[in-house]
């Protein structure tokens, strides 16, 4: 039996998780993940280990999970947040130092990430798609030990596509009938804030989550969706430009910040009170960004793609590279991994569907298939070779030929900022230039004021 050497960060290990656990959905038909970017791979493969089928799964378990519950490691060090030097509704509301929310991105985010811009005066957020009630269990555990205050404020975001009636025909329950049992395990957790992501929550849900004091956020891609937010009762709307990575819309951040800001006057936050509030996302990278988003009317801005670059990512290291070396013409929308807009890096794969296969796109998610799954269900039948195999009966030679067909249908979220987010640093040093930058240039425009 081969042995597996560590890898060289948890983000990587990861990424070599996910390569064995696509190989065994090849080789022994095990049931292949939604998305293989950002399904929770590290509790999804714990649960499908078996040693007895797949004697060295744990040993993989042991590499995703260096930090978890399942085994004992020391505590990393952390920093102290730095004094609060910007105060907007958003940082009194959460009592927090600086206006920036992590984005929750899911994998390429983490519970370790969450913790880090919480811990630096930011609020985390933890996100994903397909979240079992054991898995968000596990990542709200795994945040609060790295948490510096036990007491500190944090978020969970869920995916709640409308499934039925108009909606896309892709679209699906994330989770899985489960949206009850979620809600409850984050209003034990003391989570102080709840996101939903192309969708809205029932009526009922954010009747719950009042009556226990989380504030509900909703995130939005045009104005013409936040009627239905405010009818529901929301605190916070997040309006992401297209720029943004994951799932996004066409109206660009500096005309929808702004025509969101205006729709929300006059609406009041059943939780606090006080006026609906804004988060602007979308391209949002530096201070300079935070400024103008404050500018522009938002109490906050929401962070995604320049935190994949941070030392406690859990993004792998092809991804973090991939955004580290991406260029302005380097991502794309495409509908081929969830059957709506999705924001990613480009690669000859998904080249070929925009280009040659938009009809075949149509057609597919017309019947509601995902078009990468149609391709991904050829070649588990082939047994990754073309030719039908499946009999596994020389696995060895053919393992490489099946990661690299399999490389191609892991997309790499990121926005169009990727273009300029080029150096990986901590968590901490990210969050403070954001607000030292914005504070500097707070204060250039100040000066710009002639007296009359």
């Amino acid at each position: 039996m081969a042995t597996h050497s560590a890898p060289s960060s948890p983000g990587n290990q990861l990424f070599e998780a996910e390569r064995y656990y696509r190989r065994a959905s090849l080789n022994r038909r095990l049931p292949a993940p939604l998305l293989l970017a950002t399904t929770p791979f590290p509790s999804l493969i714990h649960k499908l280990c078996n040693p007895a089928q797949v004697p060295f799964l744990c040993t993989i378990c042991d590499l995703v999970y260096p930090d978890s519950k399942y085994h004992t490691t020391t505590s990393t060090s952390v920093n102290m947040a730095s004094p609060q030097q910007i105060r907007t509704p958003i940082t009194d509301l959460f009592k927090i130092k600086h206006p920036i929310l992590l984005a929750g991105m899911n994998v390429a985010a983490g519970p370790k990430l969450a913790a880090a811009v919480t811990n630096a005066g930011g609020l985390g957020v933890i996100g994903g798609v397909g979240y079992t009630p054991d898995m968000l269990k596990e990542q709200i555990a795994e945040l609060k030990e790295y948490l510096v205050d036990k007491n500190a404020p944090f978020g969970v975001d869920l995916l709640l596509p409308q499934v039925g009636g108009s909606a896309r025909k892709t679209n699906y329950d994330y989770t899985k009938g489960k949206l009850g049992e979620l809600v409850d395990i984050i209003i034990e957790s003391g989570a102080k804030l709840f996101v939903s992501a192309v969708g809205v929550p029932p009526k009922a849900v954010v009747d719950k989550l009042h009556a226990n004091g989380i504030v509900y956020m909703n995130m939005i891609g045009h104005p013409k969706h936040v009627q239905k937010c405010l009818d529901l009762g929301v605190d916070i709307i997040c309006a992401q430009g297209g720029e943004g990575g994951g799932h996004t819309g066409d109206v660009p951040t500096t005309v929808l910040i702004p025509a969101v800001v205006d729709l929300c006057k006059g609406h009041k936050s059943p939780v606090t009170g006080g006026p609906v509030q804004v988060i602007a996302a979308g391209g949002i990278h530096n201070g300079q960004l935070l400024a103008a988003a404050l500018m522009m009317g938002a109490g906050a801005v929401w962070v995604g793609t320049r935190f994949i670059l941070t030392d406690e990512a859990g993004a792998p290291n092809a991804h973090k590279e991939a955004v580290r070396t991406a260029g302005h013409d380097d991502n794309i929308k495409t509908l081929i991994f969830t059957g709506r807009p999705l924001r990613v890096r480009k690669n000859p794969y998904i080249e070929n569907w925009e280009t040659e296969r938009q009809q075949e796109i149509k057609e597919l998610t017309a019947k509601g298939v995902i078009p990468y799954e149609a391709d991904l269900e050829k070649l588990m039948n082939s047994g990754g070779d073309g030719e039908g195999s499946g009999s596994g009966s020389d696995d060895n030679a053919s393992e490489v030929d099946i990661d690299d067909a399999l490389d191609q249908f892991r997309p790499f979220l990121m926005g169009k900022a990727a273009a300029v987010c080029n150096e990986q640093k901590p968590a901490k040093a990210v969050v403070d230039e954001f607000v030292n930058d914005a504070v500097a240039w707070l204060q250039k425009g100040n000066k710009m004021i002639a007296k009359l």
